[in-house]
């Protein structure tokens, strides 16, 4: 299965706007954003829980990095709010599920294959700091290495800005409103920036937060 396949072509989605798809467990359900594969796939997804829902226990051979968008996700690693964010690396495995339900956006075979750091941030418990060369922009880190960089930016309404990305880029619009290269975005909008492409983002008049993944684009590979 191929679903906006094409990395050289910019994509712009709006959650809201894309059907709910059952899994092969109850209860859970997926709105696909970017596949290449079958049931095992290097795949972006928003993925919803219902209520005491659940997936079997699970290895990621290729690694899995999600954002709780709503509700409490939970595995045997702890329960998991609104604005966490988290890796399980290649090799690591779980059994995740949500007794309140959950909404994630999650990304599946996109990791180095060597990467075995494990990362856990409630986002809500830590700060920004403010980009001295984006007036009106401040930045959450979560994650980086020569592959890619992961963060949450927090702009100020009205703030506008443009960034170039090499290795191109990925954007949910977490809370608020925008443009992105003059396409109006909303909460969860998603956009892919192909290589060598830029972010041109200006906030809407309540601002905007944005997690944002760059440079990891240059080399695009799907389980064999």
């Amino acid at each position: 299965m191929k679903i906006n396949a094409d990395f050289g072509q910019r994509v712009v989605l709006h959650a809201e706007d894309i059907p709910w798809l059952d899994s092969p467990m109850a209860g859970v359900t997926r709105r696909p954003l970017d596949r290449i594969g079958g049931e095992v796939a290097r795949a972006t997804t928003i993925v919803r829980f219902a209520p005491e829902s659940h997936f079997s226990p699970h290895t990621h051979d290729g690694g899995e990095e999600f954002v709780v968008l709503e509700g409490v996700f939970e595995d045997e690693h702890g329960a998991f709010p609104v604005g966490s964010y988290v890796r399980n690396p290649p090799t690591s495995s779980h059994t995740p599920g949500s007794s309140p339900g959950c909404t994630i956006f999650v990304k599946l075979w996109q990791f180095d294959p060597d990467d075995r750091t494990h990362v856990r941030i409630d986002t809500g418990k830590i700060g920004a700091v403010p980009d001295p060369e984006r007036p009106g922009v401040a930045v959450t880190p979560l994650f980086r290495d020569t592959h890619e960089d992961v963060r949450v930016e927090t702009w100020a309404p009205g703030t506008a800005a443009r960034l170039p990305v090499a290795g191109g880029a990925e954007i949910l619009l977490l809370e608020g409103s925008g443009t992105e290269s003059g396409d109006a975005v909303r909460q969860h909008s998603w956009v892919r920036v192909p290589v060598g492409g830029e972010i041109d983002f200006a906030a809407g008049p309540e601002g905007a937060k944005l997690w944002i993944k760059t440079g990891h684009l240059r080399e695009v590979r799907a389980p064999s």
